[in-house]
């Protein structure tokens, strides 16, 4: 939409700078002479400016759209990092309690081992 958005902005510019820079109501362009009247330069005009504010409009929607999805985006990509966060820290806990209890186990198969030993 912004690309189409700014074609049309430079085409309705292009057609501004042709009428700008001639000097007679004769225009010349890609090989065909156009001569307008009054009506029809009035015509000519409204489309052009038709084209320009839908053009504007065009790239507005579309900076706007662009936007939502950045930060669409952005937060997606922070509530991925909380939930990798939060997982991580529980596979530390889990992994302590694992040690812990590995530590346990241990104490209590030397204390068994002594207990028969005598």
């Amino acid at each position: 939409m912004i690309l189409l958005g700014l074609l049309m902005v430079l085409l309705a510019g292009g057609a501004v700078a042709l009428v700008l820079t001639e000097e007679s109501a004769r225009y010349i362009l890609f090989g065909y002479t156009f001569e307008l009247n009054h009506v029809e330069m009035f015509l000519a005009g409204a489309a052009t400016a038709a084209v320009l504010l839908l053009g504007l409009w065009l790239l507005g929607s579309g900076s706007r759209r662009t936007a939502r999805e950045r930060r669409r985006m952005r937060a997606a990509k922070a509530e991925t990092s909380d939930r990798v966060a939060r997982l991580e820290n529980e596979k530390r806990d889990l992994e302590r309690k694992l040690e812990r209890e590995h530590a346990t186990d241990g104490d209590q198969l030397v204390a068994r081992g002594t207990h028969e030993r005598h």
